[in-house]
């Protein structure tokens, strides 16, 4: 979405001056955000700028962090944009973990260039919305400060961490290269910041969206799922197992898909380097990658039980299972045989996932910008 907006750099109308603000957002979660952001970002800068400033907010999508994750790269590209548009200020949002010399980026300013650049999984995975809207509040009011002709250092002041740390993960000032567009940086430390930047990048890829994306595998667990239910060896199967046998069943197959999808769609990070910087980073993809398919299969493994249960409810006569199992078909024959049958359905989506093409697992897994960014580490190996 590419709103217009006629206002020029220092433009002004009858009720005073007005900041032209761009949200330059990733494709995809960060233009949602921003677009929701953006309906009411005017009317909150201009409240609590509170010195007669008029904001006029648009909103641009596009892949701006295409080709490359690094901090001072993506300063220069966002700077040359804003340029080239002749805008005010630019807020630039990712829905990519940004890393700067080993530490977890939560936002850069260049306060001399009116430019953003905030890394949307820092933020955490609660309250998104809120947290971004706050973010972006900040930084806007201390790049204005800056903007307005009152120095840079008058904007530095006017930050408050308070928009980015959260009650449990420090965040901190970090220093900047020389070399660097960037006068002021925030990053994540410590196991806690890693943990939130974990839950952030688990919310990046939407574990949600992981089922229906996947619709062969789901079709073969159905399939599996109807068929069990119906079939009298699984009856007496079902009738015999005990409640540990039912959860190790359980823990068993929802671990079989995971690892069958992971391996078969190829989602395992693995880094040619060797530092260990680009170890832990690697390690970090590759635990939102089993933490995101792992919630997508548990979603799948508790509808496949939902499903059994109104199906075996809807097609079993309970003489005829008891003539095989000796057992009444009340309400804990009912739940058993829908749990295990939802193991077994599972292991059958398992193998029916084997029928998606490794793309459409990672469509359903990931973000736009992490499966551009995966794709890019796969022709980098290939080549």
């Amino acid at each position: 979405m590419h709103s217009v907006v006629t206002c020029d750099r220092g433009a002004t109308d009858e009720k005073g001056p007005v900041m032209r603000v761009v949200l330059l957002a990733d494709p995809d979660a960060p233009t949602e955000i921003a677009q929701r952001m953006a309906r009411t970002l005017s009317a909150r800068l201009a409240d609590k700028s509170g010195r007669g400033r008029r904001f006029d907010v648009e909103v641009v999508s596009e892949p701006f962090t295409s080709g490359t994750e690094d901090p001072p790269t993506l300063m220069r590209r966002i700077r040359d944009r804003g340029r080239a548009e002749n805008w005010d200020i630019v807020v630039a949002l990712t829905d990519l973990p940004l890393h700067s010399h080993g530490r977890k980026l939560v936002v850069d300013l260049d306060h001399e260039h009116g430019l953003a650049l905030l890394s949307l999984p820092s933020l955490g995975g609660w309250r998104l919305q809120t947290r971004a809207r706050r973010a972006v509040e900040a930084a806007v009011l201390s790049l204005a400060d800056s903007r307005a002709g009152k120095g840079e250092r008058a904007g530095l002041g006017r930050l408050s961490l308070g928009p980015f740390a959260g009650r449990l993960a420090p965040v901190h000032s970090d220093p900047v290269g020389d070399e660097e567009m960037a006068d002021l940086r925030y990053v994540a430390s410590g196991p806690r910041g890693y943990l939130r930047l974990l839950v952030g990048m688990v919310r990046a890829n939407r574990p949600w969206r992981l089922v229906p994306g996947l619709s062969k595998a789901l079709a073969a667990a159905l399939a599996t799922g109807a068929i069990a239910t119906v079939n009298s060896t699984v009856w007496s199967l079902a009738a015999s197992q005990s409640t540990p046998r039912l959860v190790i069943a359980m823990v068993g197959s929802v671990a079989l898909m995971i690892g069958w999808l992971i391996v078969d769609a190829h989602l395992w990070h693995r880094t040619a380097e060797e530092s260990p910087e680009a170890r832990k980073q690697a390690a970090l993809y590759n635990i939102s990658t089993v933490v995101t398919v792992g919630i997508g299969v548990v979603v799948c493994y508790v509808g496949l039980l939902v499903i059994n249960w109104v199906w075996a409810v809807f097609i079993l006569n309970d003489r005829v299972f008891a003539s095989f199992t000796r057992n009444p078909l009340d309400a804990p024959e009912y739940w058993t045989l829908s749990w295990f049958v939802a193991s077994i359905a599972t292991v059958g989506g398992a193998l029916g996932s084997g029928l998606e093409t490794d793309e459409a697992i990672r469509a359903a897994a990931y973000s736009k910008r992490e499966q551009e960014r995966r794709r890019m580490l796969q022709d980098d190996q290939d080549h």
